[in-house]
C-alpha cells in the first residue's frame, strides 16, 4: 500500500487527539481519559494501517521524552506499571481498524469491533500491570480492568456513533 499524503494528515491528527486525550480527564472514580475513545474513532476512520501507525507514533514521541504520557514521557515509563496499556494502544487500533473495514459500518458492528480493541489493550496492559506493580493477576484485573469498563463502553458507543457518520463522508472525500 503506498503513503497518501491526506492519510499520512489525518494520521498525525490522531496522534495529536491521542495526546490530548491522555490530559482530558472525566472526574470519576476512577477518573476516566479520553486516549482510547481516540484511538478506537481513529482506527475506524483511517483503517488498520493508518491507525495503527497514529498510535506507534505516539508511543514513539512519549518514549523520547515528549510529556505526552498521562504522567509525563521518556524511556523511564516503560518502568511504569501502565506502560502495558499504552503497548496495547497500537495493535487495538490495528484490530479496531481491520475489522472496521470489514463491517457494514453499523453502529452495533462499529461497536463490537472497539470492544475487542478494548479486549486486547486489557490483555496487554493488565498482565503488565501485575508484573510490574507486583500485583495478584486477579487483584490486576479488578483495578485494572473491570473498574474502567463501564468508561470503555461508553467511549465505544460514543466513538461507534461518530464513525457511522463520518466514514461515508471521508469516502466522498476519497480518503479511504
Amino acid at each position: 500500500m503506498k503513503l497518501d499524503l491526506r492519510m499520512m494528515i489525518l494520521t498525525a491528527l490522531f496522534t495529536a487527539l491521542t495526546a490530548i486525550g491522555a490530559f482530558i480527564k472525566i472526574p470519576t472514580s476512577p477518573p476516566i481519559t479520553l486516549q482510547f475513545f481516540f484511538i478506537a474513532l481513529g482506527a475506524m476512520l483511517l483503517g488498520s494501517l493508518y491507525g495503527s501507525l497514529s498510535q506507534i507514533v505516539y508511543l514513539i514521541i512519549g518514549l523520547c521524552g515528549v510529556p505526552i504520557f498521562t504522567q509525563g514521557g521518556g524511556l523511564q515509563y516503560i518502568s511504569y506499571p501502565t506502560f502495558g496499556y499504552l503497548l496495547g494502544f497500537a495493535p487495538a487500533a490495528f484490530v479496531i481498524g481491520y475489522i472496521s473495514d470489514r463491517v457494514k459500518g453499523k453502529v452495533p458492528y462499529l461497536f463490537l469491533c472497539c470492544m475487542i480493541g478494548v479486549l486486547l489493550d486489557y490483555a496487554i496492559g493488565v498482565p503488565y500491570l501485575s508484573y510490574s506493580a507486583h500485583l495478584s493477576l486477579r487483584a490486576a484485573f479488578v483495578g485494572g480492568f473491570l473498574v474502567y469498563l463501564p468508561g470503555d463502553i461508553l467511549k465505544c458507543i460514543i466513538a461507534a456513533l461518530l464513525a457511522q457518520k463520518i466514514i461515508p463522508q471521508l469516502k466522498k472525500l476519497g480518503y479511504r
